[in-house]
Order: C-alpha cells, then structure tokens, then sequence
C-alpha cells in the first residue's frame, strides 16, 4: 500500500510548527521555536521542516500534500470588516498594519509556495490546501482520541472569525454545530487581563493562572456587570468600549483602567495583592463561561465524550474543574491544544474530510505520548559533547537509573534529556529538569538558581499512574500534565494561614511540597511504562527508596527560553544554571568536573517572556 504524506503547516501568528501524517497515522510534530531557539517563533517552520525530512530521510518532493492551518484570505476580510465596523477609532493601527496584513494575509499563499520553492524549487501550487482554524484545531482534539464520536469544545483568541466553537466528530467527520465570533472571545478576555497585570500576551496567560491562587476573586461582579455578559448556554459578548485589541496596539484601554482604579503592571515590577485579586477573578470569570457552555451541551447533545483544543484548553485549573464536575463521562485535550497543534489537526482534517479516509480508533490515543519530535543516536550525543568540551561517564541504562534516583533523592537538581522531544509547550519526561518533591525549599530554589523565573510560579509532579491516586484527587490519568487537582487530604501537612498567601511560599503545606501549590492543587503528569518506559523506571527506582512516586518536573529551559532540543542546546543551559547533573541517554556529567570557565551569563541570552 502507497504511503500518502501530508505536511501540516501551521505559521505567522504564533508557535509556528509542522506535522507530518502517513496514511493518517501522526508520525512527527514539532515547533519552530525549539530550532530557531526563539520563544512562540511565529516564522515560517524553516528549520522544523527541515528536521522532519532529516527525521523521515525524506525530500519535499516525497511529501504529497501540503496543508496550511487557516484560510489567510478570511483572515484579510475580517481585519478589514473589523476596521470599517469600529472607524474612525484604530485608524492610526490599522495604516501601521495594512501593509504588512497585504503580505501576512492577503498573498498568504505566494508566500507559503515560495518557502516551500526553497527546498524544492518544482514544488506544485496544486499540493497546496487551507484549512480553516477552528476546524484544524477540533481535527487535533477529535482525530488522535480514542473516541468514536465525541463533542469538541475549542476555545482560542480568534481565528478568520470563530472564537469560541463546538462541533461533533463521528467516524471521520467533523461537525461544527455552533460557534462565538470575534470580537467576542475568552481568549482575548484572558489575555486582556495578562496584559494588565504585567505578563506577555500569548505567552504569560499561564502566569496569570499560576497567581490567581494567591488572590480572591473579589472582581468578579464588576467584570461581569461592565465587561461581559453570559447567557444562559455560556455564550457571551464583551463591551468592546473596554478594550482596545480589535482596532489598537494595546489588549485594554483607559476606561478599562478607571474601571479597574490603576494602571496595567509594568513587566517585573511588584506583583501586589491587587494584581493577584484581578488574576483570581478573570480565571473564576473564564471557568463559569467553559462550565456553563459544558453543561448547556450535555443538555443539548447525547454524547458522553468531550475533546477540547484551542489555547484554552491550556488552562489546567479549568480542565480539573470539568473532571471534578464530572459533566461527560469522558474527556481527552490535545496535548498541543495552541496553534502548534493545529499544524497537526490540519493535516488530519485533509485527510479524513476532504480526502474520506476511514479513521482507526485506538483504545489509547494516537499521540504516542506526544513525543514526536527529534531525537540523537549515541554517536551523535557523544560527537556533541566532544566538541563542547564537557566531562562525561558513560552508564549502562540500569545503572544511570539507580544513580540519578538516588541523586535525586539526596537534593540534586538534574537535567534529564531522553528520546524524542515533546510536541506541546509541556515538559513530559523527554526534556525536563528533575528534582525531589519532598525538599521544602526546592520551589524557590529552582525557580531563582535554575529557572530564574517569578518565585510565585509552581511546579508540577509527574506521578506513576498506577499510585495517582494515593495522592491526587483525580479520577483518571493526565499523561499529558493538563489537569490540576487537589491533593488528598492525608498527604497534608498543614492548612494555610489568613496572612498573605505569596509570603507563605516557604511553608510546608504537604509530604511534597515542592509540588503543592498555595491552594493544595498541584498540575499532574501521570506516568506509565507504554507512554516512556525510562521515565517510568526513573521515578519507579525514585519511589523504592523514597516510599514517594513523584518527582518534581518542569521544562528543561530558563525563562525566555524554548525547551531544549539538542544536546548542544542541553549543555549549555547545563552550564548557564545551577543544575547539578546532566543525563543525555546514557551519558551523565556532573557540573563539579566541568571545566568551570565555561559558565557563563546564560540568562542574558533570552529575552524575559
């Protein structure tokens, strides 16, 4: 049987990535930023592409079809309608962007045939298909489940119009049943309050889920008598007299200020108990909408499965709230639910819808772990470490495993670089950094020495699935850490205290602080042998000596950074930190025999996201 190849391309917005399906089965996924080393890369995924068809020794020409995630020209109309709707407000914005709109959205497709021209220069415009955003986004939820029919909530800042749909996939088709369109979006209401309490838009909306424990939700009804209104099925309209994304240069504007009583946060200036009140509201505000949207279609439609997808799909507190409600029976979330994931479900919408594939339903889904990226044979480690001039050991793989854990356990911090890389902005055992749980100063430690990032900012366990829930309030697994759930109350240490919550980072709140958020939730990977069977055996050999099956894991990075990619990548963010060990496959250096001169301002390299 021939082999049928599609590229799906995702690029210009941000998270630009490409995917590669054969026959239907997803093959390879990656983002361009793990390449171009530049954090939410919206550049065409030059160097992904490239890796792909080093991966799969392929040319371009080898590829059938090619697949673009949106439908550029939609975009233009909307840009356009916008502009006309909201005049002569956002005029000054929309003479700065015509220009650059004429070539990101207008000639969209000139552009893309170009790139592709570069690797093969008789590459033929007719391979050449759009999708359409929302669509890619649901195909990457629905497809890769392991449901035969299921409702698809996907949730995003905008596409060409649709913010917010939901659609129904059966078999090999999708659906779209209803859909919010811009400029109303939950999305952009998230982000809107990102930008106001001094994060990066598209970049620090899981920063303001991070804090918003630390506040109470006590803006809640101002927002929802100025901001938004809900109706009763969870669709809602925003007052765009408050906001300034659709027409100018910033997410809010000054009535949103006055609304509010201060000004946006500037970046790095002091976090207050206000800026974690506005955070606790907006994230209490955006899980009332996606609750009472799941409730209205459990009403409405007799499907006991729910797929999610779109970046607010991200939101792993509003994820847990959906389990513990207990709404559908089951729930799968594409693991690279942003517009990286999308390159995926464009591909697989090309080849299910237009093309009338038949779809194989799996018991498991057909992520494979979501580790679908690069990965380096021992040869091509051992040639990268040479040449960096780093200090090594060699183990046989049983033997590095027994030494790490018990490393681990004794308070090393380890860089941990196994097989292929993860598709999705989450750490899954494959590019992580590694630490005890148990350490009650770990959190800060890793935060201002290793990741020199925000001290509020948690970490998360990843857990062997089968003892999950000896420790976790959840009732299925989350191999793909999009779930945040208490933790049982016997694993508790203490309650906290009326005093501000951000001073209490210090306190020991259960047997695995170092994973415990303030409100005793932490953001669980469970793990198990078919999904990475050496992260298993790792946290297995952990739990022998510890009597705990949990280790700390967080991205292999510091802020600003992409996750590492290459072994280059993982030394020298070895040698820029305060990491204690590096383990690449089989090869394990230790920072005390490296030559100390090569450290670095490794920090000054990336800007601040």
């Amino acid at each position: 049987m021939k082999k049928i190849r599609i590229i799906g391309i995702s690029a210009y917005f941000h998270d630009s990535a490409v995917s590669l399906i054969e026959n239907g089965k997803v093959i390879y996924a990656s983002q361009e930023e793990r390449f171009s080393r530049k954090k939410h890369d919206a550049a065409f995924p030059v160097n992904a592409i490239k890796d792909l068809l080093k991966f799969k020794k392929l040319k371009l020409k080898d590829i059938d079809y090619v697949v673009f995630f949106e439908k550029p020209f939609l975009k233009f109309e909307r840009l356009i309608e916008t502009y006309l709707c909201f005049a002569p407000r956002g005029l000054k914005q929309f003479l700065f962007s015509m220009p650059i709109w004429l070539k990101e959205k207008l000639f969209m497709k000139k552009e893309i045939i170009h790139q592709l021209r570069l690797f093969d220069k008789n590459f033929d415009k007719d391979k050449l298909f759009f999708s359409e955003h929302h669509l890619s986004h649901a195909a990457s939820a629905f497809y890769p489940s392991p449901f035969k029919s299921s409702l698809i909530l996907t949730a995003d800042g905008v596409g060409e119009w649709a913010t917010t749909t939901v659609a129904e996939g059966k078999n090999n088709n999708i659906e779209i049943k209803k859909e919010i369109n811009f400029p109303n979006s939950l999305g952009l209401l998230y982000s809107a309050f990102t930008y106001y309490i001094g994060f990066k838009v598209n970049s620090g909306e899981y920063k303001l889920m991070g804090l918003a424990p630390y506040g109470k939700p006590i803006y809640c009804n101002l927002i929802k008598k100025k901001l938004i209104d809900i109706k009763k099925d969870g669709s809602f309209r925003l007052d765009q007299n408050f906001f300034d994304y659709a027409t100018g240069f910033t997410m809010t504007n000054k009535r949103f200020e006055e609304l509010f009583g201060q000004k946006p946060r500037k970046s790095e200036s002091q976090i207050k108990k206000f800026h974690m009140d506005i955070a606790a509201s907006i994230q209490k505000i955006t899980e009332e909408i996606v609750l009472t949207i799941l409730r209205d279609l459990k009403l409405n439609y007799k499907n006991e499965n729910l797929c999610l997808s779109g970046g607010v799909a991200l939101n792993c507190v509003v994820n847990g709230l959906i389990h513990k409600e207990n709404i559908f029976k089951n729930i799968w979330i594409q693991p690279a639910a942003g517009d990286a994931g999308a390159s995926l479900g464009s591909a697989l919408a090309l080849w299910h819808i237009h093309f009338k594939k038949k779809r194989i339903v799996r018991s498991s889904d057909s992520m494979q772990g979501s580790l679908l990226g690069p990965n380096f044979n021992i040869k091509q480690i051992k040639k990268s470490l040479d040449k960096a001039g780093a200090v090594y050991k060699k183990y046989l793989k049983k033997d590095m495993i027994k030494f790490i854990a018990t490393r681990i356990s004794k308070g090393s911090a380890v860089g941990w670089f196994q097989g292929r890389m993860e598709f999705g902005p989450r750490a899954l055992g494959a590019r992580s950094i590694l630490a005890d749980p148990r350490n009650n100063k770990i959190q800060k430690e890793l935060n201002l020495k290793i990741k020199y990032r925000e001290s509020f900012r948690p970490f998360a366990p990843s857990v062997l699935e089968n003892h999950c829930n000896e420790w976790f309030a959840l009732r299925d697994s989350s191999p793909y850490m999009l779930i945040v759930s208490q933790l049982k109350k016997s694993k508790l240490v203490q309650e906290t205290t009326s005093k501000q919550k951000l001073s209490s980072i210090n306190d020991k709140r259960s047997n695995i602080p170092g994973v415990t958020h303030v409100d005793y939730s932490a953001r669980i990977q469970t793990v198990n042998k078919k999904n990475n069977q050496i992260f298993y055996d790792l946290i297995n050999e952990f739990y022998k000596l510890t009597k705990t099956p949990v280790l700390i894991n967080t991205s292999f990075n510091i802020r600003g950074e992409p996750i590492v990619c290459t072994p280059n990548d993982a030394f020298r963010c070895f040698m820029g930190t305060g990491l204690d060990l590096l383990v690449i496959e089989n090869f394990v250096l230790e920072k005390t025999e490296q030559n100390l001169s090569m450290i670095k301002d490794y920090k000054s390299e990336f800007s601040l996201d």
